[in-house]
């Protein structure tokens, strides 16, 4: 009997270009890689290497030139546009460097969108999403009131509530002071651990690498794996 795949993003052979005035700018030429379920990855490499446009391919905002990225057995460059922001929604989470909560919204409203938007039961979820992130005080209050450290804290909560297979943040802690940036992690590491998700995470900050299971540099439009203590 074959063994299950456990692969939740396949990269295969991806090249990705823009244009800058009358040159092509290559970012990704012939990258390919896998990463399996539960994993923690950490992409690296200099500003302008590809970490934020690999992200994006995989998490289906942008389509790469050629190749395929499959992300939980779905080819994302076969889907409609339409397929695609279903896709997301439902099966994958997004941290980002500036949070990105909703004014207008509470903290517990920021977490229960994300659950109403698919349908799903929003009954006490949000509540118990911010008690394991240690926020379930602050429910009621606007993310203006909120720290920086705090704020993360949502927006991790809010990536995962919805108990997407993928995870994916970029320089989740390039916003924060060392001691948010410490405690930030401690929570994305260990809720997403808990929760058996896959995490990939891009990132210059050596304290993230250190945490992480598999480390991925770009380099020169292809992807190579180093270990976490280089």
């Amino acid at each position: 009997m074959a063994e299950a795949d456990d692969r939740v993003v396949r990269v295969e052979d991806v090249r990705k270009s823009y244009r800058e005035g009358d040159a092509e700018h290559i970012v990704l030429d012939g990258a390919s890689v896998d990463v399996r379920s539960g994993q923690f990855v950490v992409l690296r490499g200099p500003s302008g290497s590809g970490k934020s446009t690999l992200l994006n391919l995989v998490g289906g905002i942008d389509l790469p030139d050629a190749g395929d990225v499959i992300v939980g057995g779905a080819s994302l460059v076969t889907m409609s546009e339409r397929g695609r922001t279903l896709f997301r929604r439902r099966r994958l989470g997004f941290v980002f460097q500036f949070f990105n909560l909703l004014p207008t919204l509470t903290v517990e409203e920021n977490l229960q969108l994300p659950l109403e938007l698919n349908g799903r039961a929003v009954d006490g979820a949000a509540l118990a999403m911010l008690e394991r992130v240690g926020l379930a005080a602050r429910a009621g209050a606007f993310p203006d009131r909120l720290s920086g450290g705090e704020q993360q804290r949502v927006a991790i909560a809010r990536a995962l509530i919805h108990e997407p297979i993928l995870v994916l943040a970029d320089e989740p802690t390039g916003n924060l002071d060392d001691d948010n940036a410490e405690s930030v992690l401690d929570v994305l590491e260990s809720v997403t651990r808990a929760a058996g998700r896959t995490l990939v995470v891009a990132t210059h900050s050596d304290r993230v690498v250190r945490r992480a299971d598999r480390v991925l540099e770009l380099r020169h439009g292809r992807i190579l794996e180093r270990t976490a203590t280089t």
